[in-house]
């Protein structure tokens, strides 16, 4: 039995997590959950976003799936996702982007793994304020040490499940330093693994390539900053974040997660579409060693979606999140 640190979230967190509950439940997933809260519902109930009932959690499950969680607007408050992935150590982000009989898009055969350093560059939160002169200053910290094992969780991903080439994305060409880095380092690591093709891509090219052939791409790695803004259009690829899973990967622990917002403006009303929570949880599974049970549940869920009539309103449908989730585990 894997016990899981499920953390529900905000908005239409809860909905959508009760559905995953109950398909693991029918599919028979071995899974035990220590619910746990965070954000606006954390803050709240304990004055903390974060509370240490969670961290402890997670120290000793060393697994979470993660709803989607609102950072309350204002000064002071750090976004939960970003406070989390840099307590953890989570450096790698993980987003598979991948084509979807039943959903509608421009492109059919998108197979694309995104690869995002998740710790520093511009996301380190290093910013200056010169109150005389007006200008605020952001660090990009890139390192050795955080590019290297990055792009090697990368290479190694590859070699085990059987993909074919690595793109390493960057703006070396401006950045030379920093981007430039992760470049030389990206090239290095190449080379221990001779069985995978690597190729380097500037970073606007890159978008312009995945709008025109996505097709031609694999496994894309990048920085922090390229690599969110590459995950969403990729995402928008494939149907949107609605359908889109996301992990959080470090060296002893991992967090999966929605990577949609909380929509608070259909927050309790069963309209919410459970796809992309229930993808994570999938990718969970697989990081579980519950592979099997994983395929199962994927099975059903794409045979619901090649059927609008029983999907939720967001995908053309007109089901409520309870009925899509009953549509699901009718398929297992």
């Amino acid at each position: 039995m894997s016990v899981v640190t499920l953390i529900p979230g905000d908005g239409i967190g809860p909905e959508i997590t009760q559905s995953i509950k109950d398909i693991f439940a029918a599919a028979g997933a071995d899974v035990q959950w220590d619910e746990q809260l965070a954000g606006q519902v954390a803050l709240d109930k304990y004055g903390e976003l974060i509370p240490q009932t969670l961290v402890e959690s997670l120290k000793q499950h060393k697994v979470g799936l993660k709803g989607p969680i609102s950072t309350p607007i204002g000064k002071g408050f750090k976004s939960i996702n970003v406070s989390l992935r840099q307590m953890f150590n989570l450096y790698a982000n993980i987003r598979p982007g991948k084509s979807i009989k039943g959903v509608e898009t421009p492109f059919t055969d998108v197979d694309v793994v995104i690869f995002r350093e998740n710790t520093e560059g511009l996301y380190s939160g290093l910013e200056i304020w010169d109150e005389k002169n007006q200008i605020a200053d952001a660090l990009n910290r890139i390192s050795y040490k955080g590019s290297e094992r990055l792009l090697r969780a990368a290479f190694e991903y590859a070699r085990k499940h059987g993909r074919k080439k690595v793109t390493i994305v960057h703006k070396a060409n401006i950045l030379k330093l920093s981007s430039g880095l992760f470049l030389k380092v990206g090239l290095e690591v190449a080379k221990e693994y001779p069985d995978i093709e690597c190729e380097e891509r500037i970073v606007d090219n890159m978008c312009m390539q995945l709008v025109r052939n996505p097709g031609m791409y694999d496994i894309l790695a990048s920085t922090n900053l390229f690599g969110d803004i590459l995950s969403d259009l990729v995402a928008g690829l494939v149907g949107g974040l609605g359908v889109t899973p996301g992990a959080n990967i470090g060296d002893d622990l991992a967090i999966f997660e929605a990577v949609h917002g909380s929509a608070p403006d259909i927050a309790g009303q069963n309209k919410a579409n459970p796809t992309a929570m229930l993808k994570s949880a999938l990718m969970m599974l697989h990081h579980l060693g519950q592979g099997n049970v994983a395929d199962r549940i994927e099975k059903a869920l794409h045979d619901t979606l090649a059927i609008k009539e029983e999907c939720t309103g967001d995908m053309g449908g007109r089901c409520s999140t309870t009925t899509f989730t009953q549509n699901v585990i009718n398929k297992l």
